[in-house]
């Protein structure tokens, strides 16, 4: 059995078949598995029409709700999708293609055979993560890279060039407007406190901007869009556990840009 996508991951998906209650669609990252879309799923209000919100062939951003394992069967959403998620989920879609292309140009000049092209993505997913982070410390540390990995000659020279050549070191940034607020008679000293104890990775910069109560801009800039967006993802986990701490009400605003 193919593996299955988790509960809340962000999915890229194909609609191929609409019916009046839904749409069937298929899971580009998941060899055309399919999912459905209900009616209920596409908008935050109630909809007559599903055909007036999809089209069949349209290419979707969603997030999955639903995974029942013993029937091979996934439902995805629409409504339940910030706008911040789906702009990262095609960030890092375009990043992955863009690496896929430097993976197929070091491919083509080190005139590699299909098995050793196999064997090298497969080494160098197994160490970094995905093609995305491989080039990215291809770049950064040069053969370090490769060490202890089985990558014929030819083919690992031909991914120096190309990583070194084609990424540039760029500061990439992400960022939410988060509202904290308290009412108790030291309410200024308790967000203070939560905003305080934030921290980033050496590697990564922290910056809060207040702008105008009760909202403040955390913005955290990494060496590439998804160290920005995992060191993000922790410093909400960071404004939650303190907000608790501090008895504070939290929500957080999408950024329009």
């Amino acid at each position: 059995m193919p593996a299955l996508p988790e509960v809340d991951e962000l999915v890229l998906a194909t609609v191929k078949k609409i019916l009046p209650y839904g749409a069937f669609c298929t899971l580009d990252e998941y060899g055309r598995m399919e999912a459905f879309l209900h009616i209920s799923e596409v908008a935050p209000r109630w909809i007559k029409n599903i055909r007036e919100f999809v089209y069949e062939g349209q290419h979707l951003v969603a997030k999955v709700h639903n995974v029942i394992p013993e029937k091979n069967q996934v439902d995805i959403s629409l409504k339940r999708l910030t706008e911040s998620e789906k702009k990262r989920k095609l960030e890092n879609a375009r990043h992955e293609r863009r690496a896929q292309k430097l993976f197929e140009v070091a491919i083509k000049q080190a005139k590699s055979t299909t098995a050793e092209a196999v064997a090298a993505r497969k080494a160098l997913s197994d160490k970094h993560g995905d093609l995305i982070d491989a080039f990215d410390q291809l770049s950064e540390t040069g053969e370090k890279a490769l060490e202890g990995l089985k990558v014929e000659k030819g083919l690992a020279a031909a991914l120096l060039m190309v990583a070194q050549k084609s990424i540039r070191k760029t500061k990439a940034s992400a960022r939410v407007v988060v509202h904290l607020v308290s009412y108790a008679a030291d309410g200024v000293k308790r967000i203070q406190n939560a905003l305080t104890s934030l921290s980033a990775p050496a590697e990564s910069e922290l910056e809060i901007s207040y702008l105008g109560a009760p909202r403040y801009q955390i913005t955290v800039s990494g060496h590439d869009f998804k160290e920005a967006n995992k060191t993000l993802d922790k410093i909400r986990e960071g404004i939650e556990a303190s907000a608790k701490k501090n008895e504070l009400g939290v929500e957080y605003e999408e950024i329009a840009e």
